[in-house]
Order: C-alpha cells, then sequence, then structure tokens
C-alpha cells in the first residue's frame, strides 16, 4: 500500500510517499481502508520531535482517519467487516490503510460523507467535551473562541451557538472573521489589528467572557485572564501559537475563575459512555441539518507536505484532509 513516511525528523520536507507493508490486524485490532484522514498540528510537531507522544523514524504521521473496516482481529466483536468508522491512531493516519484498536472506533452513521469524516471526530470530539463537561457553558453566557477559523475553533463557534451561546470569534484576518460568522458568531474580534482583552470587556459591558476556548496559547492567554467574567472557565485547549503560556493566578483568584484542561484523548479512555453521548448528540444535530462540519480543503496522499506547509503558514480554516 501507499503511505507517506517520515524517515528522519524535521519538517515536512523531510515526508516521503512509499510503498511499505501493514502487518495483519492484532487480535483486538481491525484494519480501515482509509477514505481520508484528518490533517492536526500536533502532526506537524511529531514529524519534528516535538511533540508530547513520540514515535521513532521511520513512522507514517496521522492520528484520525475515516473509512470502511475491511479486516477485523480474532478478538473483535464490536464492528464487522464492511462497518464505517472513523478510528484515531497513534501515528499510521497518512495512508490507504491502517490498523486501529477495535475499542476505539466510533461507528460512523450511514449517510455520513466518508471524505470529510477523517477531519470530524478529533475537532469535534474534543470541543463538544470542553464546551459540555470542562467549561459546563449555559445558554446565554458569553463565549469567546481563540483561534475561531480553525479546526477546533470553528467547531467551537458551531457548538457553542448550537448550545446556546453567545459566541464571540477571534482570529487574525478579516476573511478568517467572515467565515466565523457564516459558521454562527455573534461578534468578531481580529486581534492582529486590536487589543483582544479591550475588545472583549467593550463586547461585554465590561463584563468579560464566561467561557473562553483557548487552542492557541501564546501570549494571547494573558489577555484572556484579564477579559474573564466572574466564575469564568478558560479552557486550556492547546498552544497553536507554539508557547505555552504561564497562568497569572492572581486574576483568576480575583475573578474567581478557573483554569481547565482539555484532553480529550484521556477522556474518552476514562469515559467512554461519556464520550459516545456526546457523539450521539453530535450525529443528531448533523441529521437535524444544524450542524455539518466545515472541512475547507481536501489534498490527495502524495500532496501531505503541502497541505501541512498550508497549516504551519495558517493558510488554512476549518479543517483539511488527505484523501489516498
Amino acid at each position: 500500500m501507499k503511505a507517506i513516511v517520515c524517515k528522519q525528523l524535521g519538517g515536512p520536507e523531510t515526508l516521503s510517499l512509499e510503498d511499505v507493508t501493514l502487518a495483519p490486524p492484532g487480535p483486538n485490532e481491525v484494519r480501515v481502508r482509509i477514505a481520508s484522514a484528518g490533517i492536526n498540528f500536533p502532526d506537524i510537531l511529531q514529524i519534528a520531535g516535538k511533540y508530547q507522544f513520540k514515535a521513532t523514524p521511520p513512522f507514517t504521521p496521522g492520528a484520525e482517519v475515516a473509512g470502511t473496516v475491511t479486516a477485523i482481529g480474532a478478538k473483535v466483536s464490536n464492528v464487522i467487516i464492511g462497518d464505517r468508522v472513523a478510528a484515531i491512531v497513534p501515528i499510521g493516519g497518512y495512508a490507504e490503510e491502517v490498523n486501529a484498536n477495535a475499542d476505539g472506533l466510533l461507528k460512523l452513521p450511514a449517510d455520513f460523507d466518508l471524505s470529510i469524516a477523517g477531519g470530524f471526530a478529533l475537532a469535534y470530539g474534543t470541543t463538544i467535551h470542553a464546551l459540555k463537561q470542562r467549561g459546563s457553558l449555559k445558554p446565554g453566557e458569553t463565549l469567546l473562541v481563540l483561534g475561531a477559523a480553525g479546526g477546533v475553533g470553528l467547531a467551537a463557534v458551531q457548538i457553542g451557538k448550537l448550545m446556546g451561546a453567545r459566541v464571540i470569534a477571534a482570529a487574525s484576518s478579516a476573511e478568517k472573521l467572515a467565515l466565523c460568522r457564516e459558521q454562527g458568531a455573534d461578534e468578531v474580534i481580529d486581534y492582529s489589528k486590536e487589543s483582544l482583552k479591550e475588545a472583549v470587556k467593550k463586547l461585554t459591558k465590561g463584563q468579560g467572557a464566561d467561557v473562553i476556548y483557548d487552542p492557541v496559547g501564546g501570549d494571547l492567554a494573558q489577555d484572556c485572564f484579564s477579559a474573564i467574567n466572574w466564575c469564568g472557565r478558560y479552557l486550556v485547549v492547546g498552544f497553536a501559537a507554539g508557547t505555552i503560556p504561564e497562568i497569572a493566578m492572581n486574576r483568576l483568584l480575583l475573578k474567581g475563575a478557573a483554569a481547565l484542561g482539555v484532553f480529550w484523548g484521556g477522556f474518552i479512555v476514562r469515559e467512554p459512555k461519556v464520550n459516545a453521548e456526546n457523539f450521539a448528540e453530535l450525529f443528531a444535530w448533523i441529521a437535524e441539518g444544524k450542524l455539518k462540519p466545515y472541512i475547507s480543503k481536501a489534498y490527495p496522499l502524495a500532496d501531505a507536505a503541502d497541505a501541512m506547509r498550508d497549516m504551519q503558514a495558517r493558510k488554512v480554516t476549518g479543517k483539511i484532509v488527505l484523501i489516498p
């Protein structure tokens, strides 16, 4: 089969399309013929050797896939050959096929388009968990979303609106903010041109946001602590800016606020029933036409390096996928 291989740690230029052999699935695994594979910022960190979960070259990057089950291990009983599934894998997603642990599979509705499903589970699973279980977002509250035109950011805009929040989308260009408005944002902030802190205070009449969804980190985090409401919840989702901020604890104290980590990977292992309930709600919204996952571009498998470079250059909105 064809797969993208990282032979040495570095940037996207180190990747190549190779013919590789995939071992048969283990007793608790299934083989998935990949219809689409999501591209995520941690993939870039992983090929550079900077991600928290290390992989030793040669390896195939990619953690998020969707496709059809073509083979099952001896102990697998929860799926059958032909089932349509999404899967999160440690590595191996940038390929035509991958072996995935059967316990972590997400069965997809029959009418879910597999060509976009590879970019769905991680962003939307992370976000609904963040807003429901971690942020306890309530109807009528104000949700501030940083990096709002990115994959998880746009999911937060969409899901926040469906949960009844007033959504303020913050991003770095007029074009990105226009997309956020199309996807339901009530207010927008261009933090490349104005102070995030001051803009949030103005839009909330000095109160601040009730829930702040931050996949960006970096310097903007400090503005968040100055723009959070009494008993607000600051959600630590990721660090796309490249630096991990230090929390100004005094600001949390003065606002009676909380900083909450969002680690969906740990959540799905520890609370699989609640995760299943989250996805049941997501699928219901999709079936009702209330939610439409946004995939801005699909790249051929051979163009994986170009897709990563576009993500590094912040040219990407929503999610992007590879199509084997």
